[in-house]
């Protein structure tokens, strides 16, 4: 079946007697998504889905900050039935009145480090935080092995220093999940001020040059404009997929984070019973499988990943976050992070 998409629009607010939601709405076959989700993904999932249950999807595919405005603007007379992908700890704790309780009856295939504690959002994926691509040309000009190199450490080479492409923590939720990423493995003990020691000596590799979307990074370490993209997984994975052959993916040897993408009910969405189908479906062996088909992981960690460039978990040393505690220190890291770098 076809998926309906309407792209990036300017969010905007109603009158409310005039396009409140007739109740009949509940007993329909749609289903309205609201995503910042990649291509790859949503035509694994969205077809199957509509073939699984006779629901007719609409998606409307926009930026994190795009679904999150939308739904808070339209909180009076909500149109969208799920926030697919744009919503974890943070957000939910900073706008929990958006959500609807909901805890699927597939929740027994999420790991217990995943479950859906809070009882509004499930976690259905699982994101890399940490993912060095490397530039195997721009390497052996500046004379390096990029087979040598393993891991954060080998940012802070003299030879790499303003030729390290990364993102701009307080704007880009991937670059601030390799701050996080970072703060966990480089110190004594997470977090500690040994590992803000590492950070500053890899803001000084910088330059002085953020880049200002994640996208970026990966384009043009691929480019041969940087020798090493501080990125994440799924971008990278994308690249080695589509027939890259100037590029190395490398998890660090410190530790590398995977963290959970969720999915979550608006409150009073206009079709409750639908949005709850997509949830269970989406956490379902069968829609585990299919995200395992694209360049991101499911949650559910017994199915593997179909692409030969996913390595396996047990081949890189997985570390934990510590998600809340992280969400907590979330703006005091972005100010510390800006303070340094503008020093």
């Amino acid at each position: 079946m076809s998926i309906s998409v309407i792209f990036m629009f300017v969010a905007c607010g109603g009158d409310k007697e005039k396009t409140e939601v007739a109740p009949e709405a509940q007993g329909s076959n749609e289903l309205v998504i609201y995503s910042p989700n990649a291509d790859d993904e949503v035509n694994k999932i969205i077809p199957a889905f509509e073939e699984a249950t006779g629901i007719k999807v609409t998606l409307q595919s926009m930026g994190t900050g795009d679904v999150l405005a939308r739904i808070a603007a339209e909180k009076e007379n909500p149109q969208a039935d799920i926030n697919w992908g744009a919503i974890n700890l943070g957000i939910y704790q900073n706008n929990p009145e958006l959500w609807e309780s909901y805890t699927s009856e597939n929740e027994k295939n999420v790991p217990d480090t995943y479950k859906n504690i809070t009882g509004f959002f499930t976690n259905y994926k699982l994101s890399g935080s940490a993912a060095l691509l490397l530039n195997t040309d721009v390497f052996n000009k500046l004379g390096l092995d990029p087979d040598k190199f393993s891991g954060y450490k080998d940012l802070l080479l003299p030879e790499l220093k303003g030729k390290i492409a990364m993102g701009d923590p307080t704007a880009s939720s991937s670059a601030m999940a390799e701050l996080t990423n970072m703060l966990l493995v480089m110190g004594e003990k997470p977090y500690d001020e040994k590992s803000w020691e590492f950070v500053e000596k890899f803001i000084g590799q910088l330059n002085g040059t953020i880049l200002s979307s994640s996208s970026q990074i990966y384009k043009a370490t691929v480019d041969g404009e940087y020798a090493v993209g501080v990125s994440y997984e799924d971008p990278c994975v994308s690249l080695l997929e589509d027939g890259a052959t100037n590029v190395k993916l490398v998890y660090p040897e410190e530790g590398a984070v995977w963290l959970p993408s969720g999915v979550a009910i608006v409150k009073n969405a206009p079709h409750m019973e639908n949005a709850k189908k997509f949830i269970d479906f989406l956490i379902s062996d069968e829609g585990q499988k299919l995200i395992a088909e694209t360049t991101t992981r499911p949650v559910d960690i017994s199915i593997k990943n179909v692409s030969k460039f996913v390595k396996p978990f047990n081949e890189i040393k997985v570390a934990y976050e510590d998600i809340p505690y992280c969400a907590e220190h979330r703006k005091e890291w972005q100010e510390r992070w800006t303070n340094i770098l503008t020093k």
